[in-house]
C-alpha cells in the first residue's frame, strides 16, 4: 500500500467526492480528509492510500487536475514525526 497526500482541496470537499476522484484507478484501501482539532472544520488536505501500482498513475493523473475550480497537488505521502505535547 501507498499513503498519498491529495492538498489543495476545495472545502467544501467531501470524503465520496475524493474517493471517485481516485475509484478509477483501481480500489482504495481508505480516504482520510483533515480536520483542524478545535474547530472541526475541513483543512483542504487529506490522505487515500491504494495499491502501489495504481499509486503511480493516480498521482501522475491526477496532480494538477482542476477540481472544484482548484489545482490538485497528489504526491506521496512523507511520514511524520510524532508529536511532542
Amino acid at each position: 500500500m501507498k499513503k498519498l497526500y491529495v492538498g489543495n482541496l476545495p472545502f467544501s470537499a467531501t470524503e465520496d467526492e475524493v474517493r471517485g476522484l481516485f475509484e478509477p484507478f483501481g480500489s482504495l484501501e481508505s480516504v482520510n480528509l483533515i480536520t483542524d482539532r478545535d474547530s472541526g472544520r475541513f483543512r483542504g488536505f487529506g490522505f487515500v492510500e491504494l495499491e502501489d501500482d495504481i499509486a503511480e498513475t493516480a498521482m501522475k493523473e491526477l496532480d494538477g487536475k482542476d477540481f472544484g475550480g482548484r489545482p490538485l497537488r497528489v504526491n506521496e505521502a512523507n511520514e511524520r514525526p510524532p508529536r511532542r505535547d
